[in-house]
């Protein structure tokens, strides 16, 4: 189960300290792979009209003018110096599929400064091989694209590999196992910053699923479905309409039509995950979205979500966000300040 960032409290830092978006800063270095650049960009680059404010302030920066992405397929070039990643509060490494071949010690050099001053790190794919060859990563939980596992425990046995999970939070380092992986972890880390309202607005502008927990396996099996299709797609839909109805996984697998075993099966095979948790992790995603929108009473929560009491829900949401819904309420709830202007803070009080 991922685990909290380590973020500052309010009060953690010079009350004079500047609010200010949080910078996030993408290291691209030669061979880099495009598809997770593009999910950087994605996520944390876009202007967000529908929210009525930027999320994040957002840069792509390289060691060298010119860049030659993988395989050749295009140079990049017009984006910042590594400076930009000395200024960021987010960095995220690059990753590159010829992990035998050594990152650029410029780039290394900016990963150790920027952990070294308390930014939070993040490698998609392959980017745990730059963290762990940086050093940031001995006695660490991360995780890596599951063909590139063996080669990574050899090369960095003192890391904490999680080979078989989509992505690991843990702390300030989070990893992600592959391409779609890095969307995943993508939002996790929006979730964590703005809540689970602005995640969700984020994820469908992606069109993308809002919550893949990270423990999910990374090799989903999805066999051409037989006719009529047995696509999860209306079921999915259906039960998150009716979460607070006391719904259940036999309740699931009825509607279906299919035995409550039939049913776990095809929830492996198509998301990696069991009814139970899907059900589970949806209802505290609501709750996260009526406790923002300014619900007050755990009690009404705990009923419209269904999760049925307030102490279960005080269970569930420490176990999945790492905050009581106290503290949640005031991290994401009407007027609460937003994690993210809380750490851009403390880093920059931080940074020389």
């Amino acid at each position: 189960m991922p685990q909290e960032s380590s973020q500052p409290e309010p009060g953690h830092g010079p009350a004079s300290a500047p609010e200010r978006p949080h910078r996030v800063a993408v290291i691209v270095d030669e061979n880099s792979n495009p598809f997770e650049l593009g999910c950087a960009t994605e996520v944390f680059g876009l202007r967000r009209p529908e929210l009525g404010r930027d999320l994040y302030d957002f840069a792509l920066c390289s060691a060298e003018p010119a860049t030659l992405m993988r395989d050749g397929f295009f140079t990049l070039s017009g984006v910042a110096g590594l400076d930009a990643a000395d200024r960021a509060d987010t960095v995220i490494v690059p990753n590159r599929p010829d992990t035998d071949v050594p990152r650029r010690p410029a780039v290394l050099a900016a990963v150790r400064r920027a952990h070294a001053r308390g930014a939070r790190l993040v490698g998609f794919c392959s980017g745990a091989f730059t963290l762990a060859e940086a050093g940031v990563l001995d006695g660490r939980r991360a995780t890596a694209h599951w063909q590139w596992a063996d080669s990574f425990r050899e090369r960095f046995p003192a890391v904490r590999l999680e080979p078989d999970v989509l992505f690991v939070d843990d702390g300030d380092i989070l990893t992600a196992a592959g391409s779609a992986a890095a969307l995943d972890l993508g939002l996790h880390i929006v979730r964590k910053d703005f809540g689970a309202e602005v995640a969700n607005s984020v994820s469908r502008r992606l069109v993308f699923s809002a919550h893949r927990d990270g423990g999910q396996r990374q090799f989903v099996e999805r066999p051409v479905p037989p006719v009529p299709d047995a696509s999860l797609a209306p079921l999915l839909g259906w039960a998150q309409e009716r979460l607070g109805s006391g719904l259940t996984v036999a309740g699931l697998a009825a509607r279906a039509g299919v035995s409550p075993a039939t049913l776990h099966r095809r929830f492996r095979a198509q998301l990696g995950t069991t009814p139970l948790a899907w059900l589970t992790g949806e209802r505290v995603a609501l709750a996260c979205r009526l406790i923002e929108r300014g619900e007050e009473r755990l009690d009404v929560v705990a009923h419209r979500s269904g999760l049925g009491t307030a102490a279960n829900l005080r269970a569930r949401l420490r176990r999945e966000t790492g905050l009581s819904p106290t503290d949640y309420r005031r991290r994401f709830g009407p007027g609460g300040t937003p994690a993210a202007g809380r750490i851009a803070a403390a880093v920059a009080a931080r940074t020389p």
